[in-house]
């Protein structure tokens, strides 16, 4: 579901909206993006109404601090990791590339990042409850700069058994990264696993080409 409207309200998830600002969009280029990847066949669901949760403003919060506004426009794109039949992680890495082409044939001249968000290794409920499998998710870190094909050809349960139910959503990575283009060079990176027994990483990446 992309995102096409030219602001984004904080989503009550329960415990009321975040005290975040209004995420504002870029409703010229999302169109851009959606008339050029339905082109390439992907089958988006174009959401001129999108509130955002914590896997947007999470990430903006830590990267952009507590401003008043947001000094960055916003092109949400929620991906299902939830209901059957959810996409394959090469699919995900295919809709990059198709997004990284969208982008480049864009009329103007834009700084553009691609952010992928959603928990490492993580499950809530269940016998495995509580699962944090450190080494796979470091072994994903490692795949994701220099083998994605390794991760692109994993199947739903293989990621589900690594990572925990909820870890899944590692997948929606797949995207980014299939944006970035084939050699990229890894900036930073942290791990951390919070209170909250979710597996959290960052990582900054930069294109070769």
């Amino acid at each position: 579901a992309l995102g096409c409207a030219d602001s984004f309200a904080p989503a009550d998830e329960g415990w009321g909206p975040r005290r975040v600002p209004v995420v504002p969009g870029h409703s010229k280029l999302a169109w851009h993006i959606a008339n050029c990847v339905v082109l390439e066949e992907f089958d988006l669901t174009l959401m001129n109404q999108m509130d955002v949760d914590h896997g947007l403003t999470v990430p903006l919060s830590l990267m952009l601090g507590q401003p008043e506004e947001w000094p960055v426009k916003v092109i949400p794109l929620a991906v299902n990791v939830i209901q059957y039949p959810t996409p394959t992680a090469n699919r995900c890495y295919r809709l990059g590339e198709a997004i990284a082409r969208a982008v480049k044939s864009y009329p103007e001249d834009i700084s553009v990042q691609v952010w992928g968000t959603g928990g490492m290794s993580h499950q809530l409920s269940g016998k495995r409850a509580g699962l944090i499998n450190r080494e796979w998710d470091t072994l994903f870190l490692d795949k994701l700069t220099s083998d994605p094909d390794a991760l692109r050809t994993l199947s739903h349960e293989e990621y589900i058994r690594e990572a925990g139910s909820e870890g899944m959503e590692l997948i929606m990575w797949m995207t980014m990264r299939g944006a970035l283009g084939p050699k990229i060079r890894e900036l930073h990176r942290f791990y951390h696993v919070p209170a909250s027994n979710t597996a959290v990483g960052h990582v900054v990446f930069t294109p070769e080409d």
